[in-house]
This record gives structure tokens, sequence and C-alpha cells, in this order.
């Protein structure tokens, strides 16, 4: 609605997960490159954390297009809330196994054939779930066993990404999950932006869209948008693009804090002291005084 307003190619702050508007943080970087080598040195399993909106599907969405650029087979789990019997029936559609896709054992046999053709043609397989924090310990466990496949010449047959909110480490550090956390060779860890990558952050999506010189929000108002969102990128692209929304019905080609607060307040967002600075304090002439009595008054 606004991008021609402000001249944008396209929507600066979607709010779907696009690798095209990767902002390349040193964590992100390190993140996406921990994803790659686990996948190419054959190491199993890799772990990867965050809390929600730091970025952990991008992340995903960037190892798919990689592999897909390296034609290597893999499977996508979207939705962890699934049972055995589901799980297996989507790796069975997602990887393109010729077998019956309700029987456990004509999957694992058909999945096997594939991992050992895939590895002797110099390939890898890959298993990605996401939100694993979801899954049930029974499908936890089939995923352990999975990476039980491995061949003395050529590896671990099958890689496998798990990626959730930090409740996947807690959960991982469970009694019953300990051989599958023995496992796990490579860890990333994704958390939110401090001030200095909040701004690169908005500004990069700004340049992509067609705006390399920013000049939309306000130091004041970037320094505002990382305090409220509380450096979580998704709450970022929230609030940049209701912004850029409000600025946009008022025909200003710059954001206040005015507008800040309104958006804010639509949203029902909430930061750390939040309430206290909502606290104003009543005007000298609002507050009643107190009755004057005199010495001789009884009371």
């Amino acid at each position: 609605m606004y991008n021609a307003f402000f001249g944008f190619r396209e929507n600066p702050f979607n709010l779907s997960p696009d690798p095209a508007f990767l902002y390349r943080s040193p964590q992100h970087e390190e993140a996406l490159a921990n994803l790659i080598y686990g996948v190419h040195s054959r190491k199993g399993f890799i772990v990867l954390t965050g809390e929600v909106g730091t970025g952990k599907t991008t992340m995903l969405e960037c190892l798919r297009d990689y592999l897909e650029a390296q034609y290597i087979e893999f499977a996508f789990l979207f939705n962890s809330r699934i049972n055995t019997e589901q799980f297996f029936e989507m790796i069975a559609y997602d990887l393109d196994l010729r077998c019956t896709a309700k029987s456990k054992t004509e999957v694992l046999f058909a999945l096997n054939h594939l991992l050992i053709q895939q590895a002797n043609e110099g390939r890898t397989t890959v298993l990605i779930v996401d939100e694993a924090h979801n899954l049930d310990w029974d499908v936890l466990e089939e995923i352990r066993l999975l990476g039980n496949l491995e061949n003395p010449r050529l590896g671990k047959l099958l890689q496998i990404v798990l990626a959730g909110q930090p409740e996947l480490d807690r959960k991982l550090d469970a009694p019953n999950l300990r051989q599958l956390k023995q496992r796990i060779v490579l860890r990333c860890s994704l958390t939110p932006f401090s001030l200095a990558e909040a701004e690169e952050y908005i500004v990069s999506r700004l340049k992509k869209a067609g705006m390399p010189d920013q000049s939309v929000f306000p130091d004041e108002v970037l320094k505002e948008v990382h305090l409220r969102s509380q450096g979580i990128p998704r709450l970022i692209n929230a609030l940049c693009d209701n912004l850029l929304l409000t600025a946009f019905a008022e025909e200003s080609k710059v954001t206040s804090l005015a507008m800040l607060e309104e958006v804010c307040n639509d949203m029902r967002l909430e930061w750390p002291g939040h309430r206290l600075r909502s606290r104003t304090p009543l005007a000298p002439e609002a507050v009643e005084p107190a009755p004057f009595l005199s010495p001789r008054d009884p009371y």
C-alpha cells in the first residue's frame, strides 16, 4: 500500500521469512555456516535454537535454498504436532519414497535405499524439523533411531536439523533423551539484536527494498523501536511496517515517536519498563490541596 509513496520496489518489512532479505549479522552468518558445514561434513545431528521471532525459520529457508541449489535431497517438516505414523508419512511424501506411506517398515526400507544411493553418488540427505520443541517424546525417539543409519565407509547417511525455541534445549536435557543429546555434534543459537544490529537490520531491509539512503526513521525512533521490540526481528518488522503505514496515512515521509506510540497501543505491545513509563504524574493544578487546619482546630 505504501510502497509507491516511499519509492519501494517491494515491502521491506514483510513478516514472511524471505532469504532475499537476510541480514547477515555475525550470529546469523555463524548459524548458517554451521548448518551448511554440518550437512556437508555428515555430522548427523544439528540443533538450532532461539526465542520466538529471532530468525530460525529464515535460517532454515536459506539452508533449503542451498540444498536445492546443490541438488541435495531433503525433507522439511514444518508442522511438528504429529504422531509417529504421521511423521513417517511426511518423510515418505517429502522424499518421494516409492512405498506405502502408512507402513513404517516400508518407509524405513525405502528411506535406507535412498540414503545409500545418495551416499554412493557422493551426496547426502537431510531431514529438517522446524518447531521441534513441540515434538512428542515418541517422535523424538524415532528421530534418534534414524540417526543410527550410517555406513562405516560413508559415515552418517542422514543429516538431521532440529530447530526450535529454548524449550527444545530443555527437552533434550531430559534423562530419557540422553542418547539423543549425546549425538548432537553442532549447536547454534540465535539471540535478539543489539541496538547497533537492529539499526543495521532496518537499514539493510530498506536498502534491499529500494531506499539506499535511510531517511524514514529518525535516530530516536530507531532506539525506541529496538527497545520496544526487545531486539526481536519479527517484532521489529511488525513495528516498522505499521509505522510506515501510519506515516503514509498521515502523508508524512518521516516517522515519529507519536506514531510509534500509536502503533504500540494498537498492537497492545508491552516491553520492560512500559508500565512505569506510562505512569504520568498529575499536573499540579489537578492535585486537590489538603485542608488547612489552624493550631486552634481540635482535629
